[in-house]
């Protein structure tokens, strides 16, 4: 291998290595990895570092994003919001370097320079003007004292709004700014209370400069204020208000509102909560809308002015995805200065429809998935079609299914088509879709003419300064758009409809008054207000960006070219060879792809001053025979890169006929190959070595093999090709017949480094020519035996067949029937196999494997046996029947390699279950207020390990053994399993319903398994699950929606319960306290108000009172719709006990047992014991390593902090 190949390759696996390291962490954070060249060092092509290339100018939306540095995309959001408020940041903009200093005298110790709010300025100078498609926070955050770490950390974009408002209102003290915060954001709201008696008034006055909603249990913003602002809290009864000026406990009303409204109103959404039951943190993802516009007087304190000064307008809506301990923001924006271009889908699809034409000629491949599904509708001569068949037509149109080529960018194909209403029209059933009638009219008038053109691309559209694209203007002149990081894309104002619930949901909002108008010199002018020295900085960095642009254009698009001169070349043995050295016949030429060959040729001329007559051009390739050319390059007005001229070609530059006076024959028919042509060697010293002598021939690849012959053995012979390259062995040798000398060389599978033999007329002893192969000329012949299994009349004996370690077995089989002169029909039902020393047939052998692949030694024994030998795809098996390997006999069997043992069979413990209501009055009634989970800890075998007898005791729960069963079986197959068991054998149960089956879990019944008919892998019950059975009195058939409980009356007077009841509760309708309340009382006979319920916890043995909804609250929230207990804290599910007091015979209202207080006191001493232990194992090592005890900890969560200088 050259010194060069060996360079390439060490080059590429650096490039491959870099490769992965980005792979391997993905879109971790979503950082643009698009600087990543593809270039695969071509010829003389150097690789560009990453930072020469400029960054990527701005979409056709002009607007620019702001790059993630890791986790900075909440400090992004925040930013778009302000820099697009532009109240904010023309106040910013006014203050200038007198005020604030200049960024050049930072490092001078004595200067005080405003950092913060300079770098503010800088950034939002290049977000309006510099032309690139994102700027960077870098120089931001290190003025905000952040480390590489930090800006790593993700942090709430609430808690950076009040930080950073703080830091600039610090580095803005003593200049005109210092009111900038207080001045837009700042509001006052006041709390009251109002004494019932003497009318006092207490009021507390609180500043704000956002406004923190709640979002659980309430559905909108407009409520949260009502709540906040309108609603009153009422001190009495036995909550009352002292009153200074009564100087006695009163009744009073308190309530707050808003007193001082600032122009741009910030609201914060409570989006993350504590969930005190399961003490962990979590996201409030329900519906909470929001209005585009909004009427603050209703929560306002003075209300006698206009309500224009009460309007507020939404224009810009922070959005957090995912969940409470990590995620992304992107934020909404609303474009009030109009400085952004706006184009949507709709807009494009219209342009499509109305300019398209179809070129056949020149169209290229459909990226826009509308045009090509209304090509296929528009085909179909029903009316509709099925939207699968639909997918199907796509595929065969296209090659590839919807979900590979579209589905990333257009989403699912039924929602695409339903998103596109306008054109396509569904069924009733919604399961076929056609094309409304004006676009079907539009593609039958475009068939009949040229059609209709590929749509361009979204991402193709040019955009330059010389031409600006037509803007887009709504009603209200405004429009939104989604800033997401480096992203930049427009939208409708109803998506923020979408925003309103989910994982990605609404987190920040802000308003404006509706009153604040822009001038009209503002309107899509993006240098409005900003400072003369900042104007200036960006006019040069977007110089330099244009200059830098033109030089990487350049260089991303120069190709070079490598001209070979046919003065420095000669044409001999097939191929073009240089005169001189390799070098001094080539000529190197940069040139941009972008130009036409004309170009090229003019090109060529000016560096070929002394050239004469005409200059032909083609392509030319360096082969193992020499340099080879193909086509001419014709058509000046084609650009190179349109001809496919790819960077490192080789040109040659010549008259298009002759090369020094010799005729040269050009393109693909015409390649010279190299053959080694070989010749048996006269003798073979020592019988090793090399039996070859070797020659190189170059014939053109359309050469006919017959003249080949002729050239090669004038006096006659035969040609001989190998088939398995450089080995030489006799197997791979191929002899050419009388009929193949008419194919040329190429036709027959000879190409560069194929070996051909030529054996004279003396050779010709060596080749069987009935099987075209070359006879074994290296190997002794030998012989194998053959012994007859097949069991005929006549006695086993053996024969002798002759062959070579080149013998295919099916000759030797065939040679064997022959000897033993047994039926030839018997080849079609009969194998050999080996026979071992102990006389046991092993497995049979492939009848095309030669005796060198069978591994067969000469004079092995073989046996002529019954049966067909197993093909390339089979494998032969032997097995036993039984766990007894010496008493069963061994068996064989022949299968498929692609055969798969069957899975999905479950083995499941099963317990046996009956529960107290069972039991007949008198039984053991101890412990019954845990009915079905008291007994379980009495029983000390395990269903995993061995089967355990069964245990003939009072248990409620007892092991019945274990089953095997397909995951495809239903529930009753499940149950009629276990009716087979030997302890349900002992219970009458008539039928499979009259068994109710649960799920174990913690050694107690946990999920009720439903519907009989389902199958078990649709309840997903896993590898260990455990199966519980409980007979039943009567037949149950429980509905999706009913509620089985336990439910058991207290003994009036005692604490203690009697015996458990079943009740099935249909909540379909409501799963509310008062609808229990309800069921239960009618259960029992008893008025509901003379009862009272609680839920158990046995593993807590605690007792949750259910009580009914008995506090004062108003009548707005009296309306709502209470909670369910299926949701915190009751949880309530099938199984649960739900304890009964009756009122009339027994006032106590505790719950709990004697049985409780036991269980809760050896919880208590557990506790202690593993208080204790832990107390003794910290003695003895003070460090735990984290590594031992394999714990995941979550990383400490690190306030969030922005150093500010001091500037009093």
């Amino acid at each position: 291998m050259s010194e060069w190949n060996m360079i390439k390759i060490c080059k590429i696996a650096h490039e491959m290595k870099d490769c992965f390291a980005f792979t391997m962490f993905g879109d971790l954070f979503e950082e643009d990895f698009s600087f990543i060249s593809n270039n695969h060092f071509g010829k003389g092509k150097k690789s560009k570092p990453r930072d020469s290339e400029p960054p990527p100018p701005r979409d056709f939306t002009n607007l620019s994003g702001i790059k993630n540095q890791g986790g900075t995309c909440y400090l992004n959001s925040l930013l778009q919001t302000l820099l697009f408020t532009p109240e904010f940041r023309e106040a910013l903009f006014s203050l200038g370097p007198e005020e604030l200093g200049s960024l050049d005298d930072s490092s001078k110790p004595d200067a005080k320079v405003r950092i913060i709010p300079l770098q503010l300025q800088r950034l939002f100078a290049q977000l309006l003007l510099l032309d690139q498609q994102a700027a960077s926070t870098t120089d931001l955050t290190e003025s905000f004292g952040w480390n590489s770490h930090e800006e790593m950390r993700q942090h709430d974009v609430q808690e950076l709004n009040r930080i950073l408002f703080s830091a600039l209102e610090t580095s803005l003290v003593g200049t005109s700014g210092h009111d900038l915060i207080k001045r837009l954001y700042h509001g006052i709201v006041v709390n009251q209370i109002v004494c019932k008696e003497c009318k006092n008034i207490s009021e507390r006055q609180e500043d704000f400069l956002d406004l923190t909603v709640a979002v659980k249990g309430v559905t909108g913003l407009e409520e949260a204020l009502w709540n906040m602002y309108v609603e009153e809290e009422y001190f009495e009864n036995e909550n009352l208000y002292r009153c200074g000026a009564c100087d006695k406990l009163v009744e009073a009303s308190k309530s707050a509102k808003l007193r001082k409204l600032p122009p741009f109103l910030t609201i914060s959404l409570l989006r993350f909560n504590f969930d005190f039951e399961k003490c962990e943190r979590y996201k409030e993802t329900s519906c909470y809308t929001f209005p585009i516009q909004i009427n603050l007087k209703p929560f306002c304190e003075q209300t006698e002015m206009d309500d224009s000064e009460y309007m507020y307008e939404l224009f810009s809506v922070i959005i957090h995805k995912g969940g409470c301990y990590g995620g992304h923001y992107h934020v909404y924006i609303r474009d009030v200065d109009e400085l952004g271009n706006w184009q949507l889908q709709e807009e494009e699809d219209r342009l499509i429809e109305d300019t398209a034409l179809r070129d056949n000629e020149n169209a290229k491949e459909v990226e826009n998935p509308l045009a090509v599904l209304k090509g296929i509708l528009s085909e179909e001569e029903s009316k509709q079609m099925p939207v699968d068949q639909l997918g199907q037509k796509l595929l065969e149109k296209k090659g590839m299914s919807w979900n590979k080529k579209y589905r990333k960018q257009y989403g699912a194909l039924r929602k695409y088509l339903q998103n596109h209403p306008h054109i396509f029209q569904f069924s009733p059933d919604e399961n076929k879709v056609g094309l409304k009638e004006k676009h079907k009219l539009l593609f039958k008038s475009d068939s009949q003419g040229q059609g209709l053109q590929s749509p361009p691309r979204k991402n193709d559209v040019q955009w330059n300064s010389e031409k600006k694209p037509t803007r887009l203007r709504d009603s209200s002149g405004c429009h939104w758009f989604d800033l997401n990081d480096s992203k930049v894309q427009p939208i409708k104002e109803m998506d923020i409809e979408k925003q309103f619930q989910g994982k990605e949901s609404a987190y920040m909002l802000f308003y404006r008054k509706s009153q604040l108008k822009r001038p009209p010199e503002a309107r899509g002018n993006p240098r409005y207000q900003i400072p003369e020295h900042l104007l200036n900085e960006m006019n040069a960095a977007n110089t330099e960006l244009q200059k830098k642009r033109a030089e990487c254009d350049s260089a991303n698009n120069g190709i070079d070219l490598h001209l070979h001169l046919s003065s420095c070349y000669k044409f001999h043995n097939g191929a073009l060879h240089p005169s001189l050295t390799w070098k001094e016949g080539v000529v190197d030429l940069t040139i941009d792809r972008r130009k036409t060959l004309g170009d090229l040729r003019q090109s060529v001329f000016q560096m070929l001053e002394s050239w004469e007559g005409d200059m032909i051009l083609s392509i030319a390739k360096p082969l193992p025979a020499g340099l080879h050319l193909y086509q001419i390059l014709d058509g000046d007005e084609l650009t190179l890169d349109g001809i496919g001229l790819a960077d490192g070609a080789d040109i040659f530059v010549w008259n298009g006929k002759e090369v020094g006076g010799t005729k040269v024959m050009t393109g693909a028919d015409h390649e010279p190959v190299v053959i080694n042509v070989l010749r048996l060697a006269e003798y073979n010293e020592g019988g090793k070595g090399q039996h070859f002598t070797e020659s190189q021939h170059v014939f053109s690849c359309s050469t006919k093999l017959g003249d080949l012959r002729r050239a090669l053995a004038p006096s006659g012979g035969i040609i001989l090709k190998n088939g398995s390259g450089p080995d030489k062995e006799a197997k791979n040798w191929e002899v050419f017949l009388e009929e193949d000398m008419k194919e040329t060389v190429k036709g027959v599978g000879l190409m560069d480094g194929c070996s051909v033999l030529i054996l004279d007329s003396h050779d010709q002893s060596f080749v069987n020519m009935s099987s075209g192969n070359l006879t074994a000329f290296t190997y002794d012949i030998s012989w194998l035996q053959v012994k007859n299994f097949c069991r005929t009349q006549d006695e086993e004996k053996h024969v002798k067949i002759t062959a070579t370690i080149e013998t295919v077995m099916s000759d030797i089989k065939m040679k064997a029937i022959r000897e033993f002169q047994l039926e030839e029909e018997l080849a079609n039902d009969s194998c050999l196999r080996p026979v071992s020393g102990n006389g046991k047939l092993l497995s049979p052998v492939p009848e095309d494997y030669t005796v060198k692949e069978a591994e067969l030694k000469m004079g092995s024994l073989l046996g002529l046996c019954h049966g067909n030998a197993p093909t390339s795809t089979q494998l032969f098996l032997y097995f036993i029947v039984g766990s007894d390997q010496n008493a069963s006999p061994e068996m064989e069997i022949v299968v498929e390699e692609t055969a798969s043992v069957k899975e999905g069979f479950l083995k499941i413990p099963i317990w046996w279950f009956k529960s107290s209501s069972h039991k007949k009055h008198g039984e053991n009634t101890q412990d019954q207020v845990n009915g079905m989970t008291c007994k379980m800890d009495a029983l000390q075998v395990s269903p995993t390990g061995d089967s355990p007898e069964y245990i003939h005791t009072d248990m409620d729960l007892c092991y019945a053994g274990s089953i095997e069963i397909a995951g495809e079986a239903s529930l009753e197959d499940l149950k009629m399993q276990a009716m087979t068991l030997l302890c349900c054998q002992e219970q009458i149960v008539p039928l499979p319903s009259f068994l109710r089956a649960w799920t174990v879990d913690s050694k107690r019944p946990a999920k009720l398994l439903r519907n009989n008919k389902q199958q078990l892998n649709d309840y997903k019950l896993g590898a260990r699950v455990e199966i519980c059975i409980e007979p039943l009195q009567k037949e149950e058939h429980l509905g999706p929606h009913e509620l089985l409980l336990r439910v058991q009356m207290g003994i009036p007077g005692e604490r203690d319960y009697y015996d458990s009841t079943d009740l099935v509760w249909d909540i379909s309708k409501e799963c509310t306290t008062w609808a229990l309340r309800q069921q239960v009382a009618s259960h029992y006979c008893l008025p509901v108000d003379k009862i009272e319920i609680a839920k158990y916890f046995p593993e807590r043995f605690e007792w949750l009172p259910i009580s009914s909804w008995t506090q004062q609250i108003s009548k707005r929230k009296r309306k709502k719709k209470q909670e369910s207990l299926q949701s915190a804290p009751y949880h309530l599910k099938d199984g649960d006990i739900i304890g009964v007091k009756n009122l009339l015979l027994d006032d106590t209202k505790d719950f709990s047992t004697v049985r409780d207080d036991v269980g809760k006191e050896k919880q208590r001493q557990l506790v202690l014991q593993k208080k204790k232990s832990r107390q003794a194992e910290r003695l003895q090592d003070h460090v735990f390593s984290e590594e031992k005890l394999n714990i995941k900890h979550r990383k400490p969560e690190v306030a969030l902090s922005i150093n500010v200088g001091v500037f009093r």
